[in-house]
């Protein structure tokens, strides 16, 4: 088995992690159903283009799972949910440089490098995937000695500033449909209101989840509104009309209730299922 998996499925026992393997066989599922569609030759009639935009759009949704395993932890009393985060960090990473190999095999090295140099949402991305490569480099238990607990927390906490230049970088690639980058926008700040809580308060409990998953989605539809007010002629308003009306569908922001409620409804249902596991939630976590 190469050295590098090594970190990814045992414990620092030395024991197979079934944990770790699962989260491992989840994070390479994406890439085995775009490699399958790319052999039936189910990409479109832009195979390079939905090829690329798969990678990038995977790795922000993995991004949003590395940032929401703490809190799931936390919430749930399950230690081994710890396991993900690494599993996942480097899951993002790995589909992030798939992004951009595939980019430079579509237009070509020269050309790759002078559009990134050029435009200003290659650059927003290109400086996200340095931070994610320091991340990942630093990730391994020989570097988190080296580094020492309290730099290497300080190091990894660039997370947050990855995510937002994601967020970014994906709302101005989108251009015009943005429905995928205000979604995950939303579970992005229903993340951070969730650690903001905590900061302030300690805990959070399930009641408390439900009302900041009533904010986060209305800072989600802040977002859309913002979005389409500074970067296009939309008026913001009949975005907000939108965003209250079901004429369209459910938009990202009700998602961003309906998943934050659903989380709030698991948690307390999880506490009443497990009431054993709410005595560990005296213990101290990991920094989320």
């Amino acid at each position: 088995m190469p050295r590098f998996l090594t970190p990814l499925l045992y414990e620092r026992s030395g024991r197979f992690s079934v944990e770790k393997a699962l989260f491992l066989l989840a994070s390479l599922l994406p890439a085995a159903w775009l490699a399958g569609r790319a052999m039936a030759g189910d990409l479109g009639p832009r195979p390079w283009t939905e090829a690329i935009h798969f990678t990038g759009l995977w790795a922000v949704r993995f991004l949003a799972v590395t940032l929401a395993i703490s809190p799931l932890r936390r919430l749930l009393m399950l230690p081994k949910l710890y396991f993900g985060r690494r599993v996942f960090g480097v899951a993002t990473l790995g589909y992030a440089l798939l992004h951009l190999a595939l980019f430079i095999l579509d237009q070509g090295a020269g050309r790759a490098l002078s559009e990134i140099v050029l435009r200003v949402y290659l650059v927003i991305g290109a400086v996200a995937l340095l931070l994610l490569v320091a991340l990942g480099a630093t990730s391994w238990d020989g570097a988190i000695r080296r580094l020492g607990g309290e730099r290497w927390n300080r190091l990894h906490k660039a997370v947050f500033v990855i995510a937002a230049l994601g967020s970014v970088h994906f709302f101005l690639q989108s251009k015009l449909d943005v429905t995928e980058p205000v979604l995950m926008s939303g579970v992005f700040l229903f993340l951070m209101v969730y650690r903001i809580a905590v900061k302030l308060f300690g805990t959070v409990t399930p009641l408390g989840l439900a009302g900041l998953a009533v904010v986060a989605s209305g800072l989600t539809a802040g977002a859309e509104m913002a979005w389409y007010g500074l970067a296009t002629r939309v008026d913001p308003w009949l975005v907000l009309e939108a965003n209250l009306s079901f004429d369209l569908g459910l938009r990202p922001a009700w998602w961003v209730l309906i998943g934050g409620l659903a989380v709030a409804a698991g948690t307390a249902a999880w506490g009443r299922l497990a009431p054993a596991r709410k005595g560990a939630g005296g213990r101290k976590m990991a920094p989320a």
